[in-house]
This record gives structure tokens, C-alpha cells and sequence, in this order.
């Protein structure tokens, strides 16, 4: 007997009292996989990374609110455009969408972070020099 020969409720793994074929969803991601996201974020931001190299680092108290936020508009995102996947087809677009927008929410906030730390005016420095020529034209004015 072949596997031509076996009715649809046997290839199917029904037949026999044998349990049904293991099936898996794609979309929505688990919550443990959605953790491991965020870890990775924040390994991202906060690591000795090239976006870190470029941009900057983010302090690690910083970086773990930013990477669960981000992690969360990007799920939010991809919620609203792949809905409830029907197909498996379906759930790998979704989660390329996904993974798509976390890359750019990411991108966009050390990006953003690093335009405004460059737009902080940086306090000024006092010149240890200009200090020592200015102090003898005082004391010259005051004899």
C-alpha cells in the first residue's frame, strides 16, 4: 500500500486513532518571541553596535523602554495591515512587515535621538587660558 493508496482521512493522520498533523502559526509572533525582539533591541542600542558607532549609544535605562516601544508600534503596525492571517502565506507577510518596521522605527529613533543631541546647545567650555590672561588685566585695574 502507497501513499497514492491511503484515503484522505489516513493521509491526513486521522485514520487510526493517531493525532492530527502538528500545525504552527507564524502571525502573531509568540510572546516569547516578541521578548527576544526586545532583548535584541536593546542589545542593539545600548551594545558596541555600528548604529551605536554612528549615532550613538543609549544608556541602558533608556534603551529598554525605547525597544519595548518600539517593538510595540511595530507589532501594532503590522497588526493593523496583516489582520488575522488566514493563510501561512499570509502570516509570512505579516511578519516580514514586521520585522520591517521594527528596522525602521529603530532607525528612526537614534536617529532622532542623534539630531537632538546635536541640537542641544553644548554648555561653555572656559578657556584655562583666556582664565590666566584675564585674571592680571583685573588685578591691573584694581591697583
Amino acid at each position: 500500500m502507497g501513499p497514492d493508496d491511503l484515503s484522505p482521512a489516513d493521509a491526513a493522520g486521522l485514520g487510526d486513532g493517531e493525532p492530527a498533523p502538528f500545525s504552527f502559526s507564524i502571525w502573531p509572533p509568540t510572546q516569547r518571541t516578541r521578548d527576544a525582539v526586545v532583548r535584541r533591541l536593546v542589545d542593539t542600542l545600548a551594545g558596541d553596535t555600528l548604529l551605536c558607532k554612528r549615532y550613538g549609544a543609549v544608556p541602558a535605562a533608556d534603551a529598554d523602554p525605547a525597544a519595548h516601544a518600539i517593538e510595540a508600534e511595530a507589532f501594532d503596525a503590522a497588526a493593523v495591515a496583516g489582520g488575522a492571517a488566514a493563510s501561512v502565506e499570509e502570516g509570512i507577510e505579516a511578519l516580514q512587515l514586521y520585522s520591517k518596521e521594527v528596522s525602521r522605527r529603530l532607525l528612526d529613533f537614534v536617529k532622532a535621538r542623534s539630531a537632538a543631541a546635536k541640537a542641544e546647545p553644548e554648555p561653555p567650555r572656559e578657556d584655562p587660558a583666556a582664565v590666566s590672561d584675564e585674571q592680571p588685566a583685573e588685578e591691573a585695574a584694581a591697583a
